[in-house]
């Protein structure tokens, strides 16, 4: 049995290995079809690109049957089929392995060593809430997920600018973005100071009203070209906002602000070298934050090296030509439609009953969300003004109906346990796993439990990534959850999880399937099969998003 938390990257290396040095070979397989009879399969034709005729030798078949090593999943059998080199693992022994070790596989690992702390700004939130474009909302959106992944893997992340506007931080509240806020500017003085130093007296006069001076930076961008910077940047304009904005941010890189993590020798004035700065800012943004950030490095020999940006393609309104609308305005069109799909549904005047206030605000926000987030944050956006339905699989409200199915299902255990209808739920490692045939238990373990973490370090990377662009993948979670809704949704209506139904009849030790009856709260016992159901489903609500 392997030991450590158990990796489809590292199985996947860990079988190219065995097949010798290469191309990559293998891949995991997706589709319930094809995980019927197999888990990782070696095409035909790249093994006869690799071996002559095709034929693998029988070292091979030996060292991949054998496969072993930190991360690696055991395997049961390796055989040749007319698809190629096709690879089962032992299943059971994978399921008592993740769901034994649930945690390791629900959060990621913390680094044995601090990585570079992450000073995240996003320009946007300097805005009037009323004001705030769509485009900018997807930034502060894309912003918050990008802190929130950060964290879960260990990275010490301070969230610039603090939130000064009390507008601002209520509607930040709604949207569920949890963001510094502060009452205090900070001081300008020193870099006015350095402004001052490198202006030429002679044009001054020409300057517009409010503006200090007017710096060259064609120079840095000569210097920088290989890094991406726009090669139209001829000069900046300098203001007390700007001054402001730079001020901010070199606030956040020489003293870390209090509760953050503190550097790497223990003290809040760490150096800038092991500092990354990420601007995520809107398209309409990119520009100015481009000529912000060499001004920064114009004016302050500390300024961090490593400075990345990440710009939010436009949104846009798919029907609605040319109309500007704000994010208040989207928030309120989009709760109004989610009230009215909800009253659809379930029937009487909802909006009138208090005890669905914050059910509309939080469907209404995973509906915003899931919009978005789940186009990649570079590309355009199109946004659908029609009403939204919450009978599509698609959807972030289809994710939140999927997770109360699952909250459901934990209260009417516990509801049930109280009145003697289950049993204490043993210890994982007394349950036989071989019981579990059902496809759709395999599906949500090797697709959705398996391969989490792995899907969550995609979807952004600090290291090695040149030039000034950092990629971001966030469709990639929200693809995810769909799925992970999907095949959760599909097993649901299959199997009665917590118990056989009453029309079976069965006993304590019945390994049959039940018909789903609907009521999972009120089943006549609770077999010993339906004990490895529910220690599957037990781990479905840290994916919830």
């Amino acid at each position: 049995m392997a030991t450590g938390r158990l990796g489809v990257g590292e199985t996947l290396e860990a079988l190219n290995a065995a097949v010798g040095p290469g191309s990559p070979v293998w891949f995991k397989e997706t589709h319930a079809r094809h995980l019927r009879v197999r888990d990782f399969l070696a095409p035909r034709s790249a093994l006869q690109a690799r071996f002559r005729d095709g034929q693998v030798p029988e070292c091979v078949f030996r060292a991949v049957s054998c496969l072993q090593g930190p991360g690696v999943a055991p395997v049961l059998r390796c055989a040749p089929t007319p698809a190629g080199l096709s690879l089962q693992l032992q299943r059971p022994a994978v399921f008592e392995h993740v769901l034994g070790a649930l945690a390791s596989y629900a959060t990621p690992a913390k680094p044995a060593s601090p990585g570079p702390r992450v000073v995240l700004h996003c320009p946007a939130l300097r805005c009037n809430s009323g004001t705030l474009r769509l485009s900018q909302l997807r930034a502060v959106l894309v912003a918050d997920h990008l802190v929130r992944v950060l964290r879960a893997h260990g990275v010490r992340v301070c969230s610039v600018p603090p939130v000064r506007d009390p507008h601002m931080s209520t509607f930040l509240q709604k949207l569920r973005v949890e963001w510094p806020t502060a009452s205090k500017s900070t001081s300008t003085e020193t870099l006015r100071t350095c402004v001052l130093a490198n202006l030429d007296g002679s044009k001054e006069a020409t300057l517009p009203p409010g503006v200090l001076g007017r710096l060259c930076l064609k120079e840095l961008v000569e210097q920088s070209r290989a890094a991406g910077y726009d090669p139209s940047i001829d000069h900046c304009l300098v203001t007390e906002d700007v001054l402001s904005v730079l001020s901010e941010l070199q606030e956040a890189v020489r003293h870390w602000p209090e509760g953050g993590h503190q550097g790497p020798a223990g003290h809040p004035d760490a150096g800038v070298d092991d500092c990354v700065v990420i601007h995520v800012v809107s398209c309409e943004e990119a520009f100015q934050q481009q000529k912000l950030d060499l001004l920064w490095q114009k004016l302050d020999d500390q300024a961090p090296h490593k400075q990345k940006h990440l710009v939010c393609g436009p949104v846009k309104i798919a029907g609605v030509p040319g109309t500007q609308m704000t994010a208040p305005e989207y928030y309120r069109l989009r709760h109004a439609q989610v009230r009215e799909a909800s009253a659809l549904k379930h029937g009487g005047d909802l909006a009138q009953d208090p005890t669905w206030t914050e059910t509309f605000d939080i469907l209404s926000v995973a509906t915003i969300k899931f919009e978005m987030l789940s186009t990649a944050p570079q590309s355009q956006l199109l946004l659908a003004h029609s009403t939204i339905s919450t009978k599509g699989t698609k959807s972030g409200t289809f994710v939140m109906y999927n997770c109360a199915r699952l909250a459901t299902l934990f209260e009417g255990y516990k509801h049930g346990l109280e009145q003697g209808l289950y049993p204490t739920f043993p210890l994982v490692s007394s349950l036989d796993f071989s019981l579990l045939h059902d496809e759709g238990e395999w599906l949500l373990l090797f697709n959705s439990v398996l391969p989490f973490l792995d899907l969550l370090s995609q979807t952004v990377s600090l290291a090695g990534t040149p030039g000034l662009h950092i990629p971001v993948r966030t469709e990639m979670v929200c693809k995810f959850l769909v799925q992970l809704s999907m095949d959760f949704s599909s097993y649901y209506n299959r199997v009665h999880i917590l118990g056989v139904s009453i029309q079976q009849g069965g006993s304590v030790g019945n390994v049959g399937k039940a018909e789903h009856t609907g009521n999972e709260d009120a089943p006549d016992c609770f077999s010993f099969r339906n004990l490895g159901h529910t220690s599957l489903v037990r781990c479905l609500l840290a994916y919830s998003f």
